[in-house]
C-alpha cells in the first residue's frame, strides 16, 4: 500500500516517504527565501541534518542555523533563537526534530516580533490576545519522531526554570503553515525512543478520547489513533526500517495532537511537572505514569475504555482488558514500570501534586482530582504500586 497524501487538517500536511526533497518548493510556496533552520543539538550531528541542508542549498534557498535546543527546552533556548533570527534577518523558520525543537521553533516564531514577553502568552484565559497576530512568523515543521505531534499544534511547552514548571505557550497562529511529514526521517530513531515517543502519541489519543468535552470529530480521530498505535508501534519498535509501520506511527502522532483539541488529562498534568523538576523526557514520563492515572480515573473512564477495548479488538472488552493490554504493551516496549526505576524519589511529592493540579491539562481530566490525589498517584508511580 502506498501511504502518500496531501492533507489540510488541521493545517497543510505533505505526507509520504521521500518527500523531504520537496522542502525548497515548500519554502517558495510560503514566501521563505532566508529561513532559520532550527533543531536540537543531538540531531544537528546526524547525517539527516546534512542532507536537509544540502537539499536547501541545491534548491537555492539561503538559510541560517540555530542548532542549540536542549532536550527539555527553557526560555533561554527561545531567547537564543530570537537573537539568531534577528541577527540573520530571516523571513521564516524551518523546524526539524521532535517536540523540543518544534516547540522552540514555534515559540521563536510567535515572540520574535512582539512587544510582549513569552510568559505573557501562557495558555490562561485570553492571554493569546497579547500578541499581534500579523507579526507571527511562518513555520514549516518537519517531525523526526512520532510522538508529540507538535507539528500540528498551536502551542509550545517551555520550561520556566525559575519556577520549576513547564508552561504552555499558546496562540492560534502558532500552528505551522505546512507540515512536511516524511516517515523516512523517523527511521534513525532508536528503539527506546521509538517506544517512549510512540506511547506519548498513544496517551495523546487516549486522554483526548476520555476527555469529557464535546468534540465528536476529535473523539473519532482519537479512537482511530489508538488503533494505529496498537497495530503498528510494536512493529516500528522491532523493525525500525519498516516504512509502513513508521508511516502509521507518524499518522498516529499527528492524529493525537489533532485530537487533543478535545483536552488531555491527569497523565499530562503529572508528566509536565515531573519533566520540569527531574528532567525526565516527556514521552517516557507519560509512558510510566499512564497506568497509575488510569487506575485512579477508573470510575470516570470505564465505559469509554470498554468502547475503546471493543474497537481495538481486545478479548472480553472492559476496563480491565484495556488496562491489561496497556501493561503488556509497556512490557513489550521495555518501558520502566515505575518512576523509581529511573531514579526519581518522593522528595518533591508535595510540589508535584500542587503543580499537577495547577496544570491546564487537569481541567480536562474525566475525574476531579485534588493536589493530594495527584501527590498520591505520583508516590504510587515512584513506588510502582498499582
Amino acid at each position: 500500500m502506498t501511504l502518500r497524501a496531501n492533507w489540510n487538517y488541521p493545517t497543510a500536511i505533505r505526507f509520504g516517504a521521500g518527500r523531504i526533497v520537496e522542502l525548497p518548493q515548500l519554502c517558495a510556496e510560503v514566501g521563505m527565501h532566508n529561513p532559520l533552520l532550527v533543531t536540537d543539538a543531538g540531531l544537528a550531528k546526524l547525517p539527516l541534518m546534512e542532507r536537509i541542508q544540502t537539499i536547501l542549498k541545491d534548491g537555492g534557498v539561503a538559510f541560517g542555523r540555530f542548532f542549540d535546543v536542549k532536550p527539555n527546552p527553557d526560555s533561554d533556548d527561545v531567547d537564543a533563537g530570537v537573537v539568531a533570527y534577528r541577527a540573520g534577518q530571516h523571513d521564516g523558520i524551518v523546524a526539524v526534530g521532535g517536540g523540543s525543537a518544534l516547540d522552540v521553533a514555534k515559540a521563536i516564531g510567535v515572540i520574535v516580533n512582539q512587544t510582549c514577553s513569552l510568559w505573557d502568552l501562557e495558555d490562561v484565559g485570553d492571554n493569546w490576545k497579547n500578541a499581534d497576530p500579523s507579526k507571527i512568523v511562518k513555520v514549516i515543521a518537519i517531525p523526526t519522531t512520532a510522538g508529540t505531534g507538535s507539528e500540528v499544534g498551536r502551542s509550545s511547552l517551555i520550561i520556566d526554570a525559575k519556577a520549576h514548571r513547564k508552561v504552555i505557550i499558546f496562540h492560534p497562529k502558532m500552528l505551522p503553515e505546512i507540515v512536511l511529514a516524511d516517515p523516512e526521517l523517523t527511521v534513525p530513531l532508536p528503539p527506546h525512543l521509538t517506544a517512549s515517543t510512540g506511547v506519548d502519541a498513544f496517551v495523546h489519543n487516549l486522554e483526548a478520547f476520555c476527555s469529557p468535552f464535546y468534540h465528536p470529530i476529535a473523539h473519532g480521530v482519537a479512537l482511530q489513533g489508538m488503533k494505529l498505535v496498537k497495530d503498528w508501534l510494536p512493529v516500528a519498535y522491532k523493525e525500525g526500517t519498516n516504512i509502513e509501520a513508521r508511516s502509521n506511527m507518524l499518522s498516529a502522532s499527528i492524529m493525537g495532537a489533532t485530537a487533543f483539541q478535545k483536552g488531555l488529562g491527569g497523565v499530562h498534568a503529572l508528566a509536565h511537572p515531573v519533566g520540569a523538576v527531574f528532567g525526565t523526557p516527556h514521552g517516557l514520563a507519560n509512558a510510566i505514569l499512564l497506568p497509575y492515572v488510569l487506575k485512579r480515573n477508573q470510575a470516570g473512564v470505564a465505559e469509554r475504555l470498554t468502547e475503546a477495548a471493543r474497537y481495538l479488538d481486545l478479548p472480553n472488552p472492559s476496563f480491565d482488558s484495556f488496562m491489561s493490554w496497556v501493561m503488556d504493551l509497556r512490557t513489550e516496549l521495555a518501558i520502566p514500570h515505575s518512576l523509581g526505576d529511573i531514579g526519581i524519589d518522593e522528595s518533591q511529592a508535595d510540589f508535584i501534586g500542587t503543580s499537577a493540579k495547577n496544570d491546564p491539562s487537569d481541567g480536562c481530566n474525566p475525574v476531579t482530582l485534588t493536589a493530594d490525589d495527584y501527590k498520591a498517584i505520583f508516590i504510587k508511580a515512584v513506588r510502582g504500586e498499582l
